[in-house]
């Protein structure tokens, strides 16, 4: 195997143009680790927040962006491979704390998940993230039921996309926000029981009214600052408010007296910096629980677009004109 390896790293804080092609060792994979010969990486607004320098990759990882890759196992510690079932050659897909923006990356392997049945390297690449993502927060910690009703902020996000069919999965009803009649519309076609133009309709409104003015019951909330507010305003009795993401601001002004009578939950949390325990608890539930859906196309990945791991300053401009629908993936000579 060649110790040297092409990587695409960021050679300044701000643009696009700071991502280029360098040439990088292999990384050795440690103890509780596999090195994957990477074909796909996933593209996450996480990776635009480090390039431009306001996001750190954690202690200890890469400092290539790049959260979820898809590829063959090339090596790794034998005991923990053959723990959870590993070989060398397997195809799998895993979700790092960073460095997957590279032709051989090392991850948990307890953060690694292998390839469904008939599904390509590019679509393998685009699931860990989304899925943990989703997974971790919409379920573990919005405890959504069958039954109940989701809003998702973003609904043509990787993210969103992911959430809309998982919540359909599991038996809720899934309204979306979206920012154009094009997004509305692909949101609808996912399986989204109900649309919002956040441009052209007032969300709160249109919650309430789909609900019966009984309010929905889980947020997956993208956006935070002045979007919490209106959030508390159209949350049913005991509902919940979950942030993964601050694109609007980092501070909200609550009516307290409402999560007070109506007994709300305003929770958050960030993946990347978790344990491998905890992240490894996530890909267990996954295996179980959402592989299957994959397997038999009930729950399917949304690819919007796909570019040579030496576009990715492409890539990343696509991101951030927010005119994707579906996830954007590199790809490593496939």
């Amino acid at each position: 195997m060649t110790s040297t390896m092409r990587a695409v790293e960021i050679t300044a804080f701000g643009p696009p143009e700071g991502l280029k092609i360098c040439e990088r060792p292999v990384p050795q994979a440690g103890k509780g680790e596999v090195l994957i010969r990477v074909r796909a990486s996933g593209i996450n607004r996480p990776d635009v927040l480090q390039r431009k320098g306001a996001y750190a990759p954690p202690a200890g990882a890469s400092d290539l962006p790049g959260l979820e890759v898809a590829g063959v196992v090339e090596a790794g510690d034998a005991g923990a491979m053959k723990v959870a079932g590993i070989q060398v050659g397997d195809r799998v897909c895993a979700l790092i704390a960073g460095g997957g923006y590279a032709e051989y990356c090392v991850a948990p392997v307890v953060q690694c998940l292998p390839v469904p049945e008939g599904f390509s390297d590019i679509e393998a690449a685009s699931l860990p993230e989304t899925f943990f993502t989703v997974w971790s927060n919409v379920f573990d910690r919005g405890h959504l039921q069958a039954g109940e009703t989701l809003l998702i902020q973003g609904g043509s996000s990787g993210i969103g996309v992911t959430a809309i069919q998982l919540g359909k999965a599991f038996g809720a009803t899934v309204i979306v926000t979206a920012g154009s009649d094009e997004k509305y519309q692909n949101c609808l076609e996912l399986g989204a029981d109900h649309a919002i133009n956040y441009k052209t309709q007032d969300f709160v409104a249109e919650a309430r009214r789909i609900t019966g003015d009984k309010g929905v019951d889980v947020v997956l909330d993208m956006v935070a600052g002045s979007y919490v507010a209106r959030e508390v305003e159209c949350l049913a009795e005991d509902g919940r408010i979950v942030i993964i993401a601050v694109q609007g601001g980092v501070k909200a002004e609550v009516n307290a007296g409402l999560v007070l009578r109506k007994r709300l939950t305003i929770t958050g949390s960030t993946l990347r910096p978790r344990s491998e325990a905890f992240k490894g608890a996530i890909a267990k539930a996954l295996r179980e629980k959402v592989w299957p859906l994959l397997a038999s196309g009930k729950v399917r990945p949304v690819i919007h677009s796909t570019f040579a791991a030496e576009e990715a300053a492409k890539a990343h401009e696509l991101m951030e004109s927010n005119q994707h629908t579906g996830k954007i993936v590199l790809t490593w000579g496939i």
